[in-house]
């Protein structure tokens, strides 16, 4: 089976070919804990969700590293703002970041590399970089030599003004070049620092993501991922200093990146406050909607969150479930999950393998629901809730059960809605239909609509959870 990306490094999409067919290894960025992230940040984390699912069914072993920031000096600040120790900040929003993920429907990574836990990995990759002359020493700091690396700029395919115009970077004087970029900073008492051959210090940014790589997946991998902000100055530093010290031209074989989310006219940005966080959304939104609406864009384009969208999707996903409950069964998705590709349904796989075309797969998914609701076959029926289900688990949706998706909601009591349905089943049948048209408003106010079948009553909740 064919796989295809773009690569942002060549600009162009090309077939996968893994360094080891037995071997595959991704690297993604994840967040800087320090803070509850928003949506934008849960992109990424479902995208390659998604990535990681579809190598999975294709290859023997799947190493993918996710992994977290912290150390940073913008968890120093808040840490600082809210009076609280930095361990402690960044442990605690790294496990925030988790449960977020977590309800979005990602699986766990292979690994789930921290920052402060490979200094010493930090310490040698720079003491490599310096003995090879590719950085030196200023001011107590260690910084790269971009002049050094003569592929430089290669990913970003940017000029000088527009790499130097609103990134990270620092301008200082103690810098040869403007676009040199620290590997290791002095610190003070308050700062988080180790000791090293440098005096005692932390590490820049993009040295972390260096040595974690090489250290959990080599030094080259097949595929590294990240929002489409990181191309500079991340990821571009952190090639640079790859190449650099593991002496090899190739370090990453495809690079994949995301489009930003926008809320309004404007890019979702801590930065900017323009912003809204996982964990609210969470509060009025299934984890599996959220998931459905940022799948409902093509990965490398931006999108824009709304409303409307959330929507969309929760009027999506009540159709695809509305297509398994057509058939008896109780089964979910995950129950898919060691799955081979050939038995996934062909039409899912086709779209996720050119380069991870999530709108077309979702679309896959819903003419297998309109074949559902066409068929009288009953064992057709069957075969096609199992590719249903099947191509749910490839996407990371429909993983709960039918009655679980349409009863959901933290403000209903699911004990005293079937109550209410047998007080008017007994009223129906005593023929006390006042009564009976009395409950149905009654539940009509709660927000449930009732659907009387042949082999029952069954309830859901309206579309937008609204009882106006």
């Amino acid at each position: 089976m064919e796989l295809r990306f773009h690569n942002t490094l060549s600009g162009r999409k090309e077939v996968f070919k893994p360094l080891d067919p037995d071997r595959i290894t991704v690297y993604a960025c994840g967040p800087t804990v320090y803070n509850l992230v928003h949506i934008g940040n849960g992109r990424p984390a479902v995208v390659f969700d998604v990535l990681f699912r579809l190598l999975r069914s294709i290859y023997p072993e799947v190493a993918y590293a996710r992994n977290v920031t912290d150390v940073d000096d913008k968890i120093n600040a808040a840490a600082l703002a809210q009076g609280k120790s930095i361990a402690t900040l960044a442990d605690r929003f790294t496990e925030e970041y988790q449960q977020d993920i977590r309800a979005l429907g990602a699986l766990e990574p292979t690994v789930e590399p921290r920052a402060t836990q490979h200094i010493p990995e930090i310490v040698e990759m720079i003491g490599e970089l310096i003995d090879k002359n590719y950085a030196y020493l200023a001011d107590g700091h260690v910084l790269f030599d971009v002049s050094s690396d003569p592929s430089y700029g290669t990913l970003a395919k940017r000029s000088l003004a527009d790499m130097l115009d609103g990134a990270r970077v620092e301008i200082a004087p103690y810098k040869r070049d403007p676009k040199d970029f620290v590997l290791w900073k002095p610190s003070t008492g308050e700062l988080p620092g180790w000791e090293s051959p440098w005096g005692y210090g932390r590490p820049g940014w993009h040295i972390e993501c260096s040595a974690m790589v090489r250290k959990h997946l080599g030094r080259t991998i097949d595929i590294h991922g990240g929002g489409s902000d990181l191309t500079f100055p991340h990821h571009e530093n952190e090639a640079a200093q790859s190449r650099s010290a593991n002496d090899n031209a190739e370090y990453v074989r495809y690079w994949l990146h995301n489009g930003m989310l926008t809320l309004g006219d404007e890019k979702m940005s801590k930065s900017t406050g323009n912003i809204v966080t996982i964990r609210e959304l969470l509060g009025r939104h299934p984890g599996e909607t959220l998931r459905y609406a940022l799948l409902s864009g093509q990965y490398r384009s931006p999108l824009a969150w709304s409303e409307d969208l959330l929507k969309q999707a929760t009027a999506s996903l009540d159709r695809l479930y509305g297509a398994l409950r057509e058939v008896p069964g109780n089964e979910t998705s995950s129950s898919y999950r060691d799955t081979p590709v050939d038995d996934f349904p062909a039409s899912v796989t086709a779209a996720l393998c050119d380069d991870l075309n999530t709108p077309q797969a979702l679309a896959a998914l819903h003419a297998i629901a309109g074949d559902i609701h066409k068929t009288e076959d009953v064992e057709q029926a069957q075969v096609l809730r199992s590719q249903l289900l099947a191509g749910g688990w490839l996407l990371g949706l429909l993983d709960r059960t039918v009655e679980a998706h349409f009863q959901q909601s933290a403000d209903i009591d699911s004990e005293q809605i079937d109550t209410l349905i047998e007080e008017r089943i007994s009223a129906r049948q005593n023929k006390d239909y006042a009564r009976a048209d009395e409950i149905r408003e009654e539940l009509t106010a709660l927000g449930v609509e009732l659907e009387d079948t042949a082999d029952g009553t069954r309830w859901k909740l309206r579309g937008d959870n609204d009882s106006d």
